[in-house]
């Protein structure tokens, strides 16, 4: 597929209402900064509102380095908890898009929360699956049926611990693995890597944006972040994975060209997200 990705319609009457409310569910104790990375790229995604849910104890941390979101303390002991759970029923607004993982911990108690996020999600609204929300998952048998859209964005790694292959095996034909396992589940899968691979089961894209700078940590959470506040702006899974993967790379070669390859680090995206967006609406 070559045809040129298309981001969502932005009216000129919009207001942060229309532009999509996303919730992350991200961090915990020394990982604030997959939650606040995740944060940047949802705001920088063009999202109306964005929410991090994060252990309490990383609260301060992340709500200090960005004072455009807004942050919900969501469980103790250094990771996310049942309260995040609670909070979807009352005091949370009503997402459109929910994403989870990014810097999440593994720990036994977090699987029912990650089990309840990708079956419900919330009214079921697209639910963007990342990081060690993947782990998790990939201790299951299956994964649990879903009542909405998912999107899974997995490294070889996640994706070999997901399919039970190894690295070497998806490596050899990403996107005939990757196309399998999102028809099986029924799932969009963006596989992430040189050559990000985006298919739904049935479409296959391949991206040809960004480059070795981006293989840093960090940059698969401002990707997380970029995915779900497109889906909160209303895109399906498959479309936003492809424009979120063009943009996101996009960035990334606008950032190597002014601080190279090696300078570049994950913090730097979410400015460059936005002079993407420029480049991408000023280009043909």
């Amino acid at each position: 597929m070559s045809d040129r990705p298309q981001p969502p319609p932005r009216p000129a009457d919009g207001h942060k209402g229309m532009h999509g409310r996303v919730l992350i569910i991200a961090g915990s104790t020394g990982m604030s900064g997959a939650a606040a990375l995740a944060g940047l790229g949802a705001l920088r995604g063009g999202a109306g509102l964005v929410t991090l849910a994060v252990p309490d104890d990383v609260v301060s941390t992340v709500a200090a380095v960005e004072p455009s979101y807004m942050v919900v303390p969501s469980g103790r002991g250094g990771r996310v908890g049942k309260p995040v759970l609670t909070g979807l029923k009352t005091h949370f607004f009503e997402p459109d898009a929910i994403a989870i993982g990014p810097g999440l911990s593994v720990h036994a108690d977090l699987t029912p929360v990650v089990e309840h996020i990708y079956r419900y999600g919330h009214v079921a609204c697209p639910v963007v699956v990342d990081a060690d929300a993947l782990n998790i998952l990939a201790r299951s048998d299956a994964l649990p049926d879903a009542d909405g859209p998912r999107l899974l964005t997995p490294h070889p790694g996640e994706f070999s611990r997901l399919t039970g292959l190894s690295v070497a095996e998806i490596q050899s034909d990403r996107e005939r693995h990757a196309k399998e396992y999102a028809a099986r589940h029924g799932v969009t899968v963006l596989l992430k890597g040189p050559g990000t691979v985006i298919t739904d089961g049935d479409r296959v894209a391949v991206n040809e944006t960004g480059n070795a700078g981006l293989g840093t940590g960090g940059t698969g959470d401002v990707l997380t972040g970029l995915l779900v506040a497109l889906l909160g702006q209303g895109m399906e899974p498959f479309e936003a994975a492809r424009f979120g993967a063009h943009l996101h790379g996009l960035a990334g070669d606008l950032a190597a060209a002014e601080l190279s390859e090696p300078g570049l680090i994950a913090s730097d995206l979410p400015l460059y997200i936005g002079k993407a967006w420029k480049v991408f609406h000023d280009r043909p």
